[in-house]
């Protein structure tokens, strides 16, 4: 890649985070700066990023950089107390470095509740964003839809989803290019009266806005078929639907596969002459496509990927960071907030002075 093709975007990854790490993590890094021209510092212990870093040829001059990190944030820990403890773990470093505005975003593939909480403590939250969602993409046969929140949250209150809805239709128009994302509230049927308290307290405020296309309760079943293009929920429901859809089509892959090993001669060369379609079916629901999921609602870019994460999502995920930066959705979705935060607090002063409720003041 020559010098005019190579991106300014410059990512600080943890090279320490995930299953595999640091070795899957620094090829995918190599792939990514081959592939994405983007500058990437690997964030971590040294020697073990060098001793990886040593088995490809002319890493040095694809724009990628070591910084030593002593610690690391292990999953079994609790987040915040770990985050606040080890001031040199390879996730607070990294993302340090988003803050001091030496690098554009940050990734990691460890764990999530330690980068959520270091992309919390260090890069703050967006004004009008009370708790930042994890927004993840999900393959379907018309494209992707991004659920959100898939983690993050919990227990999220309906202005927390209406947040969201707004960050999450933002993310889906300038980085995947979707004029008019559709957004829907994840529920028990289609209803307005349906779901529980939340869902139900939820849904008015949704429809009563403006600043997103609105198109009422998305059902389980409408996610993989790819009826809405953002669909919101709390990170208990979002992260349980995610966790189901990954085991799903693993599964189905296995299913597939056995079948065709004990079907005989007749079932492998069936299996043969479907190879090219099985592919592309393989390509359309391999979450590594995707790589990463962003942290929408803090002050920089944050991306979280899978703990199970190999070489290919770590390269993926990079490429996501990088779309991330380079579409300034982060503005958007900071003038969006402060506008929608305007307004409700417009609402709020007209409704004392007149009795009204907060929603009708904001509507008329």
């Amino acid at each position: 890649m020559s010098e005019e093709e190579r991106s300014f975007v410059k990512i600080a990854v943890d090279a320490m985070g995930g299953d595999y790490a640091p070795k899957e993590i620094v090829f995918g890094a190599v792939r990514a700066a081959k592939k994405y021209g983007c500058e990437i510092v690997l964030v971590g212990d040294e020697e073990k990023i060098m001793q990886v870093l040593a088995r490809e040829e002319g890493w040095r001059s694809l724009g990628i950089s070591v910084l030593h990190a002593s610690e690391v944030v292990e999953m079994g820990e609790h987040p915040v107390t770990a985050v606040r403890q080890k001031k040199d773990s390879s996730v607070v470093v990294a993302t340090r470095l988003v803050k001091d505005g030496s690098c554009d975003a940050v990734l990691s593939a460890g764990s999530t509740g330690g980068a959520v909480a270091a992309a919390q403590f260090i890069l703050g939250r967006i004004a009008g964003a009370d708790r930042p969602t994890i927004a993840t993409p999900m393959p379907t046969p018309k494209g992707v839809t991004l659920l959100l929140d898939s983690g993050a949250n919990v227990d999220s209150k309906p202005k927390h989803l209406v947040q969201g809805a707004i960050m999450g239709s933002l993310y889906a128009e300038h980085v995947f290019g979707i004029e008019k994302p559709r957004v829907g509230l994840l529920n028990i049927g289609e209803e307005e009266t349906k779901g529980n308290e939340q869902a139900q307290a939820t849904y008015p405020l949704l429809k009563a806005m403006t600043t997103v296309n609105f198109r009422g309760n998305a059902e389980g079943r409408d996610i993989p078929k790819g009826n809405f293009d953002v669909v919101v929920c709390d990170g208990f429901v979002g992260n349980v639907v995610l966790k189901f859809a990954e085991g799903l089509a693993k599964t189905l892959v296995r299913l597939a596969k056995d079948a065709v090993k004990n079907g005989g001669l007749l079932a492998k060369i069936g299996a043969f002459l479907l190879l090219p379609a099985l592919k592309k079916l393989g390509k359309t629901i391999d979450v590594s496509e995707y790589g990463g999921a962003p942290l929408l609602g803090v002050r920089g870019c944050c991306l979280i990927a899978h703990g199970s994460s190999n070489a290919k999502s770590i390269a993926s995920a990079i490429r996501v960071a990088k779309d991330y930066v380079e579409s300034d959705v982060l503005t958007h979705i900071k003038e969006n907030l402060a506008r929608e935060a305007a307004l409700d607090d417009g609402g709020k002063r007209r409704a004392a002075d007149t009795g009204e409720s907060a929603a009708e003041a904001v509507r008329s």
